[in-house]
């Protein structure tokens, strides 16, 4: 195959991974964004926006355009795509990016979410408790990410603080779902409409934030595992979407309820660089190039993923153990940030829980 470059709408650590894992494709990497020094910088050319014909030397200079975030501007996605491919399509941006938006086109397919409804005043907000009940998670339609932009409405006194909050804003009342963990399913298409799904991940936060992925998660009931299947595969098919795309999913009761989409890949897949056959982010370049995808099963039985958030930690402590892998983002310490990941292979669940107990100081190492 010839060389393609690659263009990519950002600079971070999800274009820094995909540029390493797609390397031995023959590939290049072009970078559009603002950034001086980035995880990316040493990866391939930046293209800053602010240049001189900045936008036009970015479309000349690559084959074909993808994104890092779902806050990317749609409207420079088509023009971008007026001139070469960017995948995802627009479609899976604007449905992702805005949640009521989202949790409509949801519902309109046939997956179920969280009741809710759109709120513009203190009065419709009123009204939303009452329709609701109580409690119910407030959130802004647009940007929030990592818990920002969020509040929990407990009771009727928290009302008057959470609009203080969050009221300048468009915002989603969401009814409360009662589940017992959170899911993420993870899967790849490409242009020719290949599909390839990943294990489901159990995922555990804290204020916030993914702090730990388990891989494949435990004790899913058949009919759960066909229901997130059809939910990616549905969505899908109906974005007409090339590239990852994964979907968060709230366990329930009685089925899984779906939370958000991210038209991208993801941080709950961060455990597929060594964990599975082809990662996340190397199928993700094969989708958007239209080669074969990779397997996406495990290679172990077990596997998970540490984000280290804020501080570096004991590197040591994870390149003494053989079935542990340290990844750096190149990016300084900053309280909440994003700045690494461990990833975790193993034999048994027990090796794994060993494994991640022994790394229990990166776990609380964003200092809350």
């Amino acid at each position: 195959m010839a060389v393609k470059r690659i263009g990519v709408i950002g600079s971070g650590q999800l274009g820094r991974m995909m540029a390493i894992d797609a390397a031995h494709l023959d590939t290049e990497f072009v970078f559009f964004d603002e950034a001086v020094k980035s995880p990316c910088s040493n990866l391939g050319e930046t293209i800053q926006p602010s240049s001189q014909d900045s936008l036009q030397h970015f479309i000349n200079s690559v084959d074909v355009v993808t994104y890092e975030s779902e806050n990317t501007d749609a409207q420079l996605v088509k023009e971008i795509n007026q001139s070469v491919p960017v995948y995802p399509g627009v479609s899976s941006l604007l449905n992702s990016q805005h949640r009521l938006t989202e949790k409509s086109f949801f519902q309109s397919i046939g997956i179920k979410t969280a009741d809710f409804r759109k709120v513009t005043t203190k009065e419709e907000l009123d009204l939303a408790t009452k329709e609701l009940g109580l409690p119910i998670i407030l959130k802004t339609t647009r940007e929030g990410y990592d818990g920002k932009g969020q509040a929990l409405i407990r009771t009727q006194a928290d009302v008057s603080s959470a609009w203080a909050e969050l009221g300048d804003k468009e915002l989603i009342a969401e009814a409360f779902v009662t589940f017992t963990r959170e899911l993420s399913v993870i899967a790849a298409r490409s242009v020719s409409g290949e599909i390839k799904i990943y294990p489901l991940a159990e995922n555990d936060h804290s204020a916030g934030i993914l702090r730990v992925s388990r891989v494949p998660a435990q004790n899913i009931t058949p009919e759960k595992q066909e229901q997130a299947k059809g939910f990616i595969t549905t969505l899908l098919e109906k974005l007409d979407h090339v590239g990852v795309l994964t979907l968060e999913l709230f366990d329930t009761e009685t089925g899984l309820v779906a939370n958000e989409m991210a038209p991208r890949v993801h941080n709950s897949g961060h455990w597929s660089i060594e964990g599975a056959y082809c990662s996340q982010f190397e199928n993700h370049i094969r989708a958007i190039c239209d080669l074969p995808l990779g397997d996406t099963q495990a290679r172990q039985p077990f596997a998970g993923m540490i984000n280290i958030i804020g501080k570096h930690g004991d590197r040591n402590l994870v390149l003494t153990q053989t079935n542990c892998f340290y990844h750096a983002y190149g990016k300084d310490e900053r309280l909440n940030r994003k700045i690494g990941h461990i990833n975790i292979i193993a034999n048994s669940e027990q090796e794994l829980e060993s494994s991640i107990a022994n790394l229990t100081d990166f776990i609380s190492e964003c200092g809350d």
